[in-house]
């Protein structure tokens, strides 16, 4: 079994994922989405934003408000040049950033052999960061080294 412990504020946590990367399960209705669990800045509006767009699409959202996420994401092996605001935990993986609920429900479905996913920085557009003038993204994959991917490309919608 894979856990992923984090300490954070003097506090243990540990993910014990029900489900090991790579391994296969098909969520197919809300009450089956493991809970997700995101860490992130008291004071960061988006980032709340993120976490009511992962609600509207049907998952459970635990929110650990945290000073400094610097921890977390070494802890959760989030490389440095694919990071963001906010970092999330889920089944196992790493979300980094503004992740739409779409790519988080096809790496639950296909379970790759990944670390987890992540948008670079806060790209107007994307969940949690709408406003006007959207621009076009890629959703990163990152494994275990740092290597990343392009997982999701979301063009703007016109």
């Amino acid at each position: 079994m894979r856990l992923l412990p984090l300490i954070a504020a003097g506090v243990l946590l540990v993910f014990s994922p029900s489900t090991q990367a790579g391994e296969q399960t098909s969520p197919s209705t809300t009450a089956e989405r493991p809970e997700i669990v995101v860490f992130k800045s008291p004071y960061c509006g988006c980032c709340g934003g993120w976490a009511e767009h992962m609600e509207a699409e049907g998952y459970v959202v635990s929110t650990r408000d945290m000073a400094d996420l610097e921890f977390v994401k070494k802890a959760a092996g989030v490389p440095d040049e694919l990071q963001s605001c906010h970092t999330a935990i889920i089944d196992g993986y790493t979300i980094e950033g503004h992740v739409p609920a779409s790519a988080i429900d096809q790496l639950l479905r296909e379970r790759p052999a990944v670390k987890g996913l992540a948008v670079p920085g806060m790209p107007i557009g994307s969940p949690g960061m709408e406003g006007p003038d959207p621009e076009a993204y890629n959703v990163m994959s990152f494994d275990e080294a740092g290597r990343s991917s392009v997982f999701m490309h979301l063009p703007v919608d016109n």
